[in-house]
């Protein structure tokens, strides 16, 4: 999809009015994909609610049979959820209809964010001299392939450990818990869509480095200082328990580290080809 622009042919020059015009063209075709894969998910109402945003809340999803394979492969069934302990309810005339919008729009985003980016980048990319054009390809690969990997990681891993600690929560047995409809839907959305967005953080780095503005040492220096926000930005966004917080918080300062090397590796070679340039 990101396809090598010809640096050697001269460009007309657009004049401010122009580029808006194609900025707006871009953004509507970047909404229009995220239309088109919003319609399909409100069409497909029965799997969309069964097999996707409800999976989470019975004890036959994926990652509840992994972790009771696991606790019997150690000879134990503390792992293996039987049941949940809630049930979930609509307490408003209109819940149920909001909510099917709602998931619609976000399912939307989440399939079409590959082709909505690339529409942008298609407008940024042309604006980049031609050796960043050349450090930036493959962006819209890369930064679609971590927001994959950062949506499933918050579907399969925060959101059930998170659904079935706050599910079995009770400060008395008395209490029946019976969680609303739209309650349920935000919790396993926003833990979703920030898992998305916060394995984004390699590819902020490189770029952030390439514009000199990070740098591998300064990343280091603050290393503690970064664990601490990432921290409280995973108490912030994930329910009030211990473990969604550390599941969260644990790949980010692992994706941290990683941006390190990748601060680094950028660092190394920029100077390499300074020197390279200084010795012609």
């Amino acid at each position: 999809m990101d396809q090598p622009y010809l640096d050697e042919e001269p460009q007309q020059e657009m004049s401010f009015v122009d580029h808006l015009e194609e900025l707006r063209w871009h953004i509507i075709r970047a909404l229009a994909s995220i239309l088109i894969f919003g319609t399909a998910a409100f069409l497909a109402k029965s799997f969309v609610f069964h097999d996707i945003i409800l999976a989470p809340s019975r004890p036959d999803f994926l990652s509840y049979r992994i972790m009771c394979q696991v606790g019997e492969s150690i000879g134990s069934d503390v792992l293996c959820i039987k049941e949940m302990g809630f049930t979930i309810q609509s307490r408003q005339m209109s819940g149920q209809f909001t909510m099917h919008l709602m998931v619609s729009a976000i399912l939307g985003l989440a399939c079409a964010f590959p082709y909505a980016f690339w529409e942008i980048w298609r407008f940024v990319r042309p604006g980049l001299y031609p050796q960043e054009r050349k450090n930036s390809r493959g962006a819209v690969f890369f930064v679609s392939v971590l927001f994959a990997m950062g949506l499933l990681f918050g579907y399969y891993v925060v959101s059930p450990i998170s659904i079935n600690f706050l599910a079995g929560y009770q400060v008395d047995p008395t209490i029946v818990n019976e969680f609303d409809l739209s309650s349920y839907i935000s919790t396993l959305t926003t833990l979703c869509l920030a898992c998305a967005f916060m394995f984004e953080m390699p590819v902020i780095v490189y770029f952030l480095t390439k514009a000199g503005l990070v740098t591998a040492e300064t990343m280091k220096l603050y290393r503690r200082h970064a664990f601490i926000v990432i921290l409280i930005i995973g108490a912030i966004i994930t329910p009030p328990d211990v473990i969604s917080q550390l599941l969260i918080s644990m790949p980010l300062m692992l994706l941290y580290e990683a941006s390190i090397s990748i601060s680094k590796s950028i660092r190394a070679k920029d100077l390499k080809r300074l020197n390279e340039n200084n010795t012609l």
